[in-house]
């Protein structure tokens, strides 16, 4: 692999794992607001709503399932390449 691509996929990573903690906390709260807010509407959209606030909360929580195992999996990947 090329010295440039080794650094600009290593900064890739950083930067990455930097904001999947911020995206995963906005995520999770925003589904819990779409997600109460689901009840003050009526009930043809409420399930849309509910819908739409669980899908954020498990996005979320993939979001830093896969940040909190990343460097295992980058360590991983890098014993596969050599």
């Amino acid at each position: 692999m090329p010295i440039g691509l080794e650094v600009t996929a290593s900064n890739i990573s950083a930067f990455l794992l930097g904001i999947a903690p911020v995206i995963s906390i906005i995520l999770i709260v925003l589904g819990g607001i779409a997600y109460g807010l689901s009840y003050t509407q009526p009930a043809e959209s409420r399930g849309k709503w509910q819908t739409s606030g669980m899908g954020m909360v498990v996005g979320g929580i993939i979001i830093s399932a896969i940040a909190i195992g990343a460097t295992k999996i980058q360590e991983a990947a890098a014993g596969l390449l050599t």
